[in-house]
């Protein structure tokens, strides 16, 4: 499965932190039924038979939906049960090489942080960028938050879609509007709120409308 701009609109990241009564997969169902268009499965600390079988599962909720479904980071897992893709950090594999080893059919979303990030990205095969953080975010305690001139740069100077993360939910997502960003990723705006579809359902509205025209 390659991407389109659509189905970038909004990109859900999992995050075990959220976890309450329900399983991961069952919260990731709840959002994709309402409306989240794109799933990366996120997971730093699980052992790899655990990390397969959660991956298993999201798998067959993202195919039932029909959207994308990327690994972040762990190109073993995603090749192990065949995601649509992997997507890494600057930290993490260096893009040219995930590419060689995934394949052209597959998806690569690369993270980064400057427009000489974003244009080296792009140069080493990736199919989407995730930039930011544009907000500060408590997902991510480490995550540096970048300007709006930066985001809109970057928007401007690649050719593949540009997905803005970090820190954004219902109230300060339309402040993105300008940036001619193609899509919105978040964790918490979804995971940790008490009625995900509701959630889901409302930031979906709020994206469509920030993205249209972009």
């Amino acid at each position: 499965m390659k991407i389109n701009k659509k189905s970038l609109c909004l990109y859900l990241v999992t995050d075990r932190a959220w976890l309450k009564e329900e399983s991961l997969a069952d919260q990731v169902e709840q959002a994709v039924k309402s409306g989240a268009t794109f799933i990366q499965l996120r997971e730093k600390k699980l052992a790899l038979t655990e990390f397969i079988r959660e991956a298993k599962k999201i798998k067959l909720i993202a195919d039932a939906y029909h959207i994308p479904f990327v690994i972040n980071d762990n190109i073993d897992v995603a090749m192990e049960i065949d995601a649509d893709g992997v997507h890494v950090g600057q930290n993490d594999m260096n893009a040219r090489d995930v590419r060689k080893i995934i394949g052209k059919h597959k998806i690569l979303g690369v993270s980064a942080e400057t427009v000489e990030q974003a244009l080296t990205a792009e140069d080493c095969g990736a199919d989407y960028l995730g930039v930011g953080a544009v907000f500060n975010t408590d997902t991510k305690l480490d995550a540096q938050s970048i300007s709006f001139d930066t985001l809109k740069e970057i928007t401007k100077r690649v050719r593949i879609p540009v997905v803005a993360i970090g820190g954004i939910n219902e109230n300060n997502i339309l402040k993105l509007k300008g940036s001619h960003i193609d899509g919105v990723a978040v964790v918490s705006a979804i995971l940790d709120r008490p009625d995900i579809c509701l959630a889901t359902r409302n930031l979906k509205k709020l994206a469509e409308a920030l993205t249209e025209g972009a």
